[in-house]
């Protein structure tokens, strides 16, 4: 997306022919046309890879030229030599080449790609002469390298001493709000969308396309997709930002919408790795196995099963939409692995509930001299704690930091969630007790989501005060403390609980469910009246619901938050999403097909309950993935062996 920009070089000084009848100008000529030899010998050496033998021939030329020094900076980025860099640098100045505003931007260039931002900036200061270019330089050096707070400083400098911005102005203040991770950028970034409009900038691509980003990485997703329908042209980049905008945000649904848009209108426009990236973690998202594997076969023909973030972003498709098998097939497939590819399978065999196979791929991993990354211990602590792999988390959480990683609130939560999964709640409050850091919302809410399998009022309610201040406007975290209210029947907890809710105008999350058939995605909730199949559907469920009592099925109300006759609760939790998901796929897909269906929520008890009883009543494989795991449906048993 960002693109160097230069000022143009100095123009070269044209010698012309010197009679040579007179002896002082043909000395003069000797000494031009020496000096013409010294900067292409130079030259030559700097493209040939030669800098030592380069830099020991500037030091004795006393009229080096502007593209001589050009190349002998390149030469040090090229190979990574801070040593040279400082002595070409200190020539240059020698020289009178200062104030050079086009081997200023080379030299910020330079120190950028060896790491070194101090130097950077100190050539940015020192010059006198800072046109848009020395400062367009220094941007893209500050943005790149993460300081976005100082590229806003100078940027608002900039415009405050009246120089003019450029569409690379713009692309690299809009890039410095996306890597600052201060939500107050946001503000800033809206500033800017307003300059860009004021002075004409809307029709440049990159400047609208680093925009999208930025609304993206703030979650403001109606505001990306405004910009990004309003842009005049759109090149691959532009597509691929918007398509990752849906996916990171929440929107996989709409991001394979816009992909097929993309493939529809962009004429001979051919999506990149990128895209491919952020379209298979919309096929994860939703469980899309059928759309996943047209992409694979897209990704094979293309030629981009080479790329590593694009075949981990496989692995874990596969992995997300049920078929670990496969995700172990891409992962063996792969010539090259990084931490990504390892994490990747470690946490798809912990979110099928396989603990033991995730923790001896991470033996695997280390044995291969691959090292563990922060996010690794967040994925084989997840997968313990899906599989009740108590003292072996505890044993994996106490290794941390023999490699080199300091514990962080992630993985305290993953501690806290592992022992109060299991029952060891006390053990769980101890490991917030102990910790220095400010345990923070993840850890409270490990505790209470606990307290909630559990139902244990005191810790819940402890836990819950703290997730109250921290989280305000997290309607969950309310909900939770009111289901465990409900199933102790505190009814006056319940009402409390539901009063706060209404006082801060918060509202339950609804439940949803996502489902695939014949490559088309339909979502189901409990209150959709759209579908031209609900009666149906409604109409299944009760019949099923009756049938499966004969063989043992007893519905469970406690996550009812009303004090009601057992048989109005009954008739609500009838009409749970994930119940109205299993009687549409009954309805619509193929005899003996595996019916595949992702919820928003955790699985409730009753759901759970009724689709094993399901899964034998009508001999069908049922697959459901809830936020948390995944639920593999057989002959009336479930794959987490009723520990989720």
């Amino acid at each position: 997306m960002f693109q160097i920009q230069t000022p143009p070089r100095n123009p070269q000084p044209t010698y012309l022919p010197i009679p040579l009848h007179h002896r002082r100008r043909h000395r003069i000529s000797a000494a031009l046309t020496t000096t013409t030899n010294n900067n292409q010998t130079i030259q030559s050496l700097c493209k040939k890879g030669q800098l030592k033998q380069a830099i020991q021939l500037i030091t004795h030329e006393q009229n080096p030229t502007q593209h001589t020094y050009e190349l002998l900076i390149q030469s040090c980025a090229r190979q990574k030599s801070l040593i040279d860099a400082f002595k070409v640098h200190k020539n240059l100045n020698d020289n009178g080449f200062d104030e050079d505003p086009f081997l200023a931007t080379k030299l910020i260039d330079m120190y950028f790609e060896l790491g070194s931002i101090e130097h950077a900036r100190q050539v940015f200061e020192e010059i006198t002469q800072k046109t848009i270019y020395v400062w367009n330089a220094f941007f893209r050096a500050l943005s790149l390298s993460g300081n976005g707070e100082e590229v806003l400083r100078l940027y608002r400098k900039m415009n405050e001493i009246g120089i003019p911005s450029d569409r690379f102005t713009y692309t690299y203040a809009l890039k410095a709000c996306v890597v600052s991770e201060a939500s107050s950028f946001l503000w800033r970034g809206k500033e800017i969308h307003a300059h860009v409009l004021r002075h004409g900038y809307e029709g440049h691509v990159h400047v609208m396309t680093t925009l999208v980003d930025m609304y993206a990485k703030y979650g403001y997703v109606e505001n990306a997709d405004f910009v990004f329908s309003s842009m005049p042209v759109k090149n691959v980049v532009s597509w691929s930002a918007m398509i990752a905008c849906f996916a990171k945000n929440g929107r996989p649904f709409q991001a394979l919408q816009l992909f097929q848009k993309m493939m529809l209108e962009s004429g001979e426009m051919l999506p990149t790795s990128v895209t491919m990236v952020s379209v298979l973690q919309a096929c994860a998202a939703l469980a899309a196995l059928e759309q996943g594997k047209l992409i694979h076969g897209y990704i094979l023909r293309k030629g981009l099963d080479s790329i590593l973030p694009v075949m981990s972003a496989l692995l874990t498709m596969y992995a997300r939409c049920g078929e670990i098998d496969l995700a172990q097939n891409v992962f063996n497939k792969m010539e090259k692995r990084d931490t990504v590819s390892w994490n990747s399978l470690i946490s798809g065999y912990g979110i099928h509930g396989l603990g033991s196979e995730a923790l001896q791929i991470f033996q695997e991993m280390v044995s291969n001299g691959v090292s563990p990354s922060p996010i690794t211990f967040v994925s084989v602590l997840g997968a313990c704690s899906h599989s009740g792999l108590v003292d072996e988390g505890k044993l994996l959480f106490n290794s941390i930091k023999q490699y080199g990683i300091h514990p962080s609130v992630e993985h305290y939560a993953c501690m806290v969630d592992l022992l109060g999964r299991a029952n060891r709640l006390d053990e769980a409050a101890k490991v917030i007790s102990d910790m220095r850091d400010e345990p923070g919302p993840k850890v409270w809410g490990s505790l209470l989501g606990s307290c909630r399998i559990h139902c244990n009022v005191e810790l819940a309610e402890r836990a819950s005060k703290w997730l109250f201040e921290l989280e305000p406007t997290n309607a969950g975290n309310f909900v939770l403390l009111a289901d465990i209210y409900a199933e102790a029947k505190m009814w006056g907890g319940v009402k409390r609980v539901k009063k706060l809710l209404e006082a801060r105008g918060l509202q339950k999350v609804s439940g949803c469910c996502w489902i695939e058939i014949k490559r088309k995605i339909y979502s189901l909730t409990s209150v959709d009246e759209l579908n031209p199949q609900i009666e149906q559907i409604h109409a299944l469920v009760v019949t099923l619901s009756k049938e499966i009592r004969d063989i043992g099925y007893v519905p469970e109300t406690k996550a009812v938050l009303y004090d009601l006759e057992i048989e109005e609760k009954e008739r609500i939790v009838l009409g749970h999403s994930e119940k109205l998901a299993v009687a549409f796929g009954l309805i619509n897909c193929s005899k003996g097909e595996t019916i595949r269906i992702t919820k928003n929520l955790r699985l409730c008890e009753d759901c759970h309950s009724f689709t094993k009883f399901i899964s034998k009543f009508t001999n069908r494989e049922i697959m459901v993935r809830d936020i948390n795991r995944f639920h593999h449906f057989r002959d009336g048993e479930c794959s987490c062996r009723d520990y989720w």
